[in-house]
């Protein structure tokens, strides 16, 4: 039930989020106005009863004392000639028929029906336990995962739980400012590290060295550089220098020039990268399969529904095609490889349907040009523009 929250709520195409946000624009516009108006009543009273009573208080005869009564009766009569409970109802009705709209304009954007775009398929449940258990120890949630180990009768899947528990640990450390386990993950994996061009064992050396200096004496960080630090100097002198300016800071390096070296942003980065490490050694993605799956469906489930509404109206069942009938557009961040798809046939390109370049520039697929060219009997002419081509001409692609 919270998944199907979720996707509901993120499933809002560029249109609608536009139409959300004129409309509540138009409601701050409408509240402001009506705000202004309001305080302009108010200050006008306020003058109103303020001017009376300087009348009142103005007279300084007993011969002659001012009529009271007439006084106020003047100030009744110039409030309630001014309508000022009529001008604060319209400001204030014109700000609830907007409000009215743009809630109509929720409902009707964040309470789509996402169960159109439902396709019943059979899922191997064992299968679909690994991945949700895989899941749940891959962001830490080692006790929910045990109790789905349990009940789903997957006791194998334990063993996952001692690849990750380790990092969490480390991860877990790095919040409370103990980079202690991290420093030993690193230096276990030195050689590991090194192979793949990663400096993450400076980085948090560093990292330790300006908690050393922020919170210790100026000779103790001056003991862990020579200890720990020293090493690198051959390859990374220009780093080492500005830790050396550093010592001059000891114990208000927030006040220097350096203060940009020990901001949280440090923590969270190296937390990240550190994440990223652990999970490549383990041979996994820093993302579990299942949350950059559900993403991935999060970002096309709009376009899903409007597919699927489409042809709903056109009494067609979409679900029964092979192929989608748009293209799902997917951010940078869901391309992990390669993938040419043949405009013609919408097919994937494989080994034994590669992609082809034609001599004007566009591309197809291997079996998409022997179609076109009658089992490469004679030449034929691109589908995109007028120019011939034969299957001699066409060359393949390598991604």
């Amino acid at each position: 039930m919270f998944s199907h929250l979720i996707l509901q709520r993120f499933s809002i195409s560029r249109m609608e989020l536009s139409t959300m946000r004129d409309a509540f624009n138009r409601v701050a516009k409408k509240q402001k106005l009506s705000t202004s108006k309001s305080q302009e009543v108010i200050d006008q009273v306020g003058h109103d009863i303020g001017q009376t009573l300087l009348n009142i208080q103005s007279d300084q005869d007993p011969a002659s004392p001012v009529d009271q009564r007439s006084i106020l009766a003047e100030l009744r009569s110039k409030l309630t000639a001014s309508s000022l409970l009529k001008q604060l109802e319209g400001s204030q009705k014109e700000l609830n028929i907007d409000l009215s709209k743009y809630q109509k304009v929720l409902e009707k954007t964040l309470n789509a029906d996402i169960s159109k775009v439902y396709r019943n398929v059979e899922f191997d449940k064992h299968t679909l336990h690994q991945i949700i258990i895989s899941h749940l120890y891959h962001e830490g949630m080692f006790d929910i995962a045990d109790c789905l180990v349990t009940e789903a009768g997957e006791p194998e899947a334990v063993s996952l739980r001692c690849q990750f528990e380790e990092m969490h640990q480390i991860l877990e450390a790095m919040k409370s400012k103990n980079l202690e386990p991290a420093l030993s993950w690193v230096s276990e994996n030195h050689a590991r590290l090194k192979a793949s061009g990663s400096d993450l064992e400076l980085k948090l050396l560093k990292l330790q060295y300006m908690d050393i200096l922020q919170k210790k004496s100026q000779q103790d960080a001056l003991n862990y550089m020579r200890t720990y630090l020293s090493p690198f100097s051959s390859s990374h002198m220009d780093e080492i220098q500005k830790l050396m300016g550093c010592l001059l800071w000891a114990g208000k390096v927030e006040q220097s020039p350096y203060a940009d070296l020990i901001a949280p942003s440090q923590w969270e980065k190296l937390s990240e990268e550190l994440a990223e490490e652990f999970c490549s050694f383990l041979g996994r993605s820093l993302r579990s399969p299942l949350s950059v799956a559900v993403a991935a469906g999060i970002e096309g489930l709009p376009t899903l529904l409007k597919l699927a509404n489409v042809m709903a109206a056109k009494k067609q069942d979409w679900q029964a095609m092979k192929h989608l009938p748009v293209p799902l557009e997917l951010g940078e961040e869901f391309q992990f490889h390669s993938v040419f798809v043949c405009p013609v046939s919408r097919d994937q390109a494989s080994e034994e349907n590669p992609p082809m370049m034609l001599p004007c520039g566009h591309v197809l697929c291997k079996q998409s040009i022997h179609k076109l060219s009658k089992s490469c009997t004679r030449s034929f002419k691109c589908p995109y523009c007028p120019l011939d081509a034969s299957v001699a001409q066409c060359r393949r692609l390598f991604f």
